[in-house]
């Protein structure tokens, strides 16, 4: 919307340098030609510079937020591959999140909302949690990276991710202070296909090694 009206701005500048026409009792004439593009060079360079500042100065005044990715652990067992990160950014709390990838093609994880137990014994829901005594604070509830769908070989009160990798996060509040905290946190999954089921995972720790909020890092 900023670049079509300061285009728009642009060409309504530079239709305002039209060559002006003189009368005589000869009839019109124009003025001298070096004169005049002489002018209009300089006056199309300047507009173009004005133009190139304000365009740029709205793209910065929009630009998002900046964000950083610290990888803090993975671990890897039945089939699925965990990685866990904190993400910072400006004006919003930090975000732990785990990543669940699927080793193998087919594989699929199953919604975070089945119960622990899964449904009459079937399933496991995908999990993020953090370890007793934990030092940081959770704000709000566990999020998605893909909504869960129902699946076409399993129980239609199975819902499933689709195949392939997802990933859970939730804000949480850090310690004040720049120093680091060795934290476990807990992870739950059961990796299933069309061919069968790997044995599932229950509140798996991984140990993560976590800043508080004032350590400043590098990028």
């Amino acid at each position: 919307m900023y670049i079509l009206a300061g285009c728009t701005y642009f060409v309504n500048i530079l239709n305002t340098f039209n060559m002006p026409k003189c009368r005589s009792e000869k009839g019109f004439f124009a003025r001298p030609k070096r004169v005049y593009f002489t002018r209009m060079r300089i006056s199309r360079q300047t507009i173009i510079v004005f133009f190139l500042l304000e365009l740029t100065s709205c793209q910065l005044a929009h630009a998002p937020a900046s964000s950083q990715m610290l990888q803090l652990g993975a671990a890897k067992e039945n089939g699925v591959e965990v990685s866990i990160s904190l993400t910072r950014a400006e004006n919003q709390p930090p975000a732990l999140s785990a990543t669940f990838t699927p080793l193998e093609p087919g594989l699929h994880l199953y919604s975070k909302d089945l119960p622990k137990n899964g449904v009459e014994g079937l399933g496991r829901p995908t999990l993020l949690e953090l370890g007793e005594n934990s030092q940081l604070t959770p704000l709000g509830e566990l999020t998605e990276s893909v909504p869960p769908e129902i699946s076409d070989f399993e129980s239609k009160n199975l819902l499933v991710y689709p195949p392939g990798e997802v990933t859970l996060s939730m804000r949480v509040a850090l310690p004040s202070g720049a120093c680091w905290l060795d934290e476990n946190v807990l992870v739950t999954y059961m990796a299933c296909s069309d061919t069968g089921c790997r044995p599932p995972v229950m509140g798996k720790k991984i140990k993560v090694h976590v800043p508080c909020a004032d350590v400043v890092i590098n990028p």
